[in-house]
């Protein structure tokens, strides 16, 4: 009788593991949409580029939290911890010491990675769980944002200006008005984010994130170190909402206490996943997308209302009441988000 024996897991098939053709899938469609993309400020006007780029400096803050909230399942409340990292280290470092917001982009990530790492550390230590969890990351972000306030080393509430040049500079991320380089970073930066995302999922790393999150009572007898794979993804998430950070900075050139470290800040990050689809690589980006200007149409809806509204114009703070209103329609009408609900009806 013949044995044959088994294939050795180190061997090399030559055969893609699972989930391979989903991600060379959606690396393409990525680079199709960034090709695509490159040319639009180029016809938008000055007024319509800050809003475009809005929209990627949400989705990048949204691709962040996905990737914590999402695949890790580890819902946060406070990733405005993060977003602030990076903002007050890009500002500190370029205002201080003249350092390029490029390398502001690497020591903001890195630092704000060694803090979620410490923060998830001591919850998962003391066995913070759910909304337990989520009032933690909360916290974090509320004592940093009281630390900036009150420290004079980053000027307390007053926070940073960045200070204008003359012309453009790549490497202090500056342009002129009207230019289209904001646009084209923040898109490199967006489609450089998403690509980090397929490939840590498409990684054993993150095929074991997923498990923990489905199952980690079940992954952690079968030998996973759940704490290290949540560690992982968690410093992972950080870092890119920190780049974002900086780039705000960058971008709006101020930051103040509020603006980087505020429980908005932490919402904006939240509702780009959740509008467009939570735990998916797409999600994000669509609800940046119906986001972004959600709140411009709103506001100029009610600025010059059509005859029928009238009696609505000049109203302050309705505006702001129909953007929430609409938010709430599309989380109940679409609870699986833009992109989840639209996946799974093309699946049925």
């Amino acid at each position: 009788m013949t044995v044959t024996s088994a294939p050795s897991p180190a061997r090399d098939t030559g055969r893609p593991p699972p989930g391979g053709r989903a991600s060379l899938r959606n690396l393409v469609v990525l680079a199709v949409i960034v090709v695509v993309l490159i040319p639009l400020p180029l016809v938008l006007p000055a007024a319509q580029q800050a809003v475009a780029v809005r929209v990627l400096i949400f989705a990048l803050m949204g691709i962040g939290w996905n990737l914590m909230s999402g695949f890790g399942g580890m819902f946060s409340f406070g990733h405005a911890a993060y977003f602030g990292i990076g903002a007050y280290t890009g500002a500190w470092l370029l205002v201080e010491h003249g350092v390029s917001p490029w390398i502001g982009m690497l020591a903001g990530g890195a630092l704000a990675a060694l803090f979620g790492v410490i923060i998830g550390f001591l919850s998962f230590r003391y066995k913070l769980r759910g909304a337990y969890f989520a009032l933690a990351t909360f916290a974090f972000a509320e004592m940093l944002r009281l630390i900036a306030t009150g420290s004079g080393f980053v000027h307390k509430a007053v926070g940073y200006n960045v200070p204008l040049i003359h012309g453009s500079s790549f490497g202090k991320l500056q342009f002129p008005l009207g230019s289209p380089g904001y646009f084209w970073v923040a898109l490199g930066l967006v489609a450089a984010a998403l690509a980090v995302n397929v490939a840590f999922l498409r990684s054993r790393a993150g095929r074991l994130t997923l498990a923990v999150r489905d199952d980690e009572t079940a992954a952690s007898a079968l030998g996973v170190h759940a704490m290290r794979y949540k560690l992982m993804t968690i410093a992972l998430s950080a870092a890119i909402t920190a780049v974002a950070g900086v780039f705000y900075v960058q971008f709006y050139l101020y930051i103040n206490p509020d603006l980087a470290f505020g429980s908005g800040v932490s919402i904006q990050a939240i509702l780009p996943a959740v509008i467009g689809g939570v735990g998916t690589i797409w999600g994000p980006v669509i609800g940046a997308v119906i986001l972004g200007p959600l709140s411009d149409v709103t506001a100029t809806l009610l600025r010059n209302p059509p005859p029928f509204l009238s009696f609505l114009q000049g109203r302050a703070g309705l505006d702001v009441i129909l953007y929430a209103v609409l938010l709430i329609v599309l989380v109940l009408a679409l609870p699986r988000g833009v992109y989840g609900a639209v996946r799974g009806r093309l699946r049925r």
